[in-house]
């Protein structure tokens, strides 16, 4: 697949930071402060590259900046993906664990990203928690101009606000019933999902039911199109058109069933941002991988490419995306794709994912598993 000029001007203005027109709202009250400090700083450094603030709207507004308690997290409900919610709470003691105390209130609060402000004697620290269990910080000391700390703090939020999710899924119930069982193909990703779970790659899924409840977690999961937080997922290409790919929320290392495990994906629709499936007629399917944008364009655009990895891992010497953006947006997608490009081997390329993971393609998933052996680090960089 070749990029369109507007596509390819796209990437490039994301990954330098760049967005276009943004109406975001600051929901809630400042609760102290330094909550009112970060308030003002946000709105005027918004404010300062073109965008409008409206408060008390909730509709066609991308970006919602939702100041709120650390005790009792209030949930901002949106009403389309499309929405962005950063919820940003503070305290003055520092936990041990910050990811551990923070990300609880992220998932309550039905947020794509937590900013939670630990306030020192001189400064703060702002901990940026992603849904992808990302974790980074920013400072800023009291002997320091502000400007400069508001400005990073839009460069890290505007491209995530105004990226593009593709998680929609179409759903044909006509899979051919010789493949109902699978075949060799997804014999081979269920392998490769036992060998990640053998390599200790497959984070055990954060339980987001003790967290939410029942109403909350439906919209979670509708928003996101995730059968519930399980990290990692595995493609491997059927033919020209086509690629097998895990499905969203479900164990890795335990695929089994056709349609609800393991999906057919056969195109992409970009008017209405959304994967199509092959699945039986007698499955529920669940959704496939929220990835499955990202996947499609490599497939599509380097034949050669036989299969794909993504994990939360790391290895060192390896060219990364710029901007974290959030699974199966298609800003994402092109990020990576725009670097498996540049590889000296696209079909058996190794790029970063800021503060998220690796993509790997190979020639297949045995290939793929061959050269990650022994260089495979388990903690992703955070920066």
């Amino acid at each position: 697949m070749v990029l369109s000029p507007m596509e390819q001007r796209a990437a490039t203005a994301h990954d330098n930071g760049v967005s276009e027109g943004l109406d975001f709202r600051l929901f809630g009250e400042p609760q102290s402060p330094s909550q009112l400090w970060m308030w003002d700083g946000l709105q005027r450094v918004l404010e300062r590259h073109g965008h409008t603030h409206r408060p008390g709207e909730n509709s066609n507004v991308q970006l919602i900046v939702n100041f709120t308690d650390l005790e009792h997290p209030q949930k901002f409900w949106r009403r389309a993906q499309s929405t962005f919610v950063v919820t940003l709470v503070e305290t003055d003691d520092e936990p041990a664990d910050i990811f551990r105390a923070g990300y609880p209130i992220l998932v309550r609060a039905l947020s794509n990203l937590g900013i939670y402000v630990v306030r020192k004697p001189d400064g703060i620290d702002a901990h940026f928690l992603t849904m992808e269990q990302g974790h980074y910080v920013l400072t800023w000391r009291t002997d320091e101009d502000p400007t400069a700390f508001f400005d990073e703090l839009y460069e890290r939020l505007a491209p995530l606000a105004t990226s593009q999710l593709v998680i929609n899924n179409v759903y044909h119930r006509d899979l051919p019933e010789a493949l109902w069982s699978g075949d060799e193909i997804t014999q081979q990703l269920i392998w490769a999902g036992e060998q990640l779970a053998d390599l200790r790659l497959l984070p055990a899924p954060w339980p987001i039911h003790e967290y939410l409840n029942e109403r909350d977690l439906r919209h979670v999961k509708l928003l996101y199109g995730i059968g519930g937080l399980s990290y990692g997922n595995l493609s491997a290409r059927k033919d020209a058109d086509t690629f097998w790919m895990s499905a969203s929320g479900v164990d890795k290392s335990a695929l089994q069933q056709i349609g609800r495990d393991i999906l057919l994906v056969t195109g992409y629709l970009p008017g209405e941002n959304a994967m199509e499936l092959q699945v039986p007629p007698e499955v529920e399917p669940r959704r496939v991988s929220v990835d499955a944008i990202e996947h499609w364009m490599i497939y599509q655009e380097h034949p050669q490419v036989g299969a794909i990895i993504h994990v939360h891992a790391w290895m060192d010497g390896i060219e990364s995306t710029h901007i974290n953006f959030p699974c199966g947006t298609r800003e994402l997608a092109l990020a990576v794709s725009d670097l498996i490009r540049k590889a000296d081997d696209p079909s058996r390329a190794v790029v970063g994912l800021k503060n998220h993971g690796l993509t790997i393609t190979g020639h297949s998933l045995v290939d793929i598993f061959e050269r990650m052996r022994g260089r495979i680090i388990p903690q992703v960089p955070m920066t």
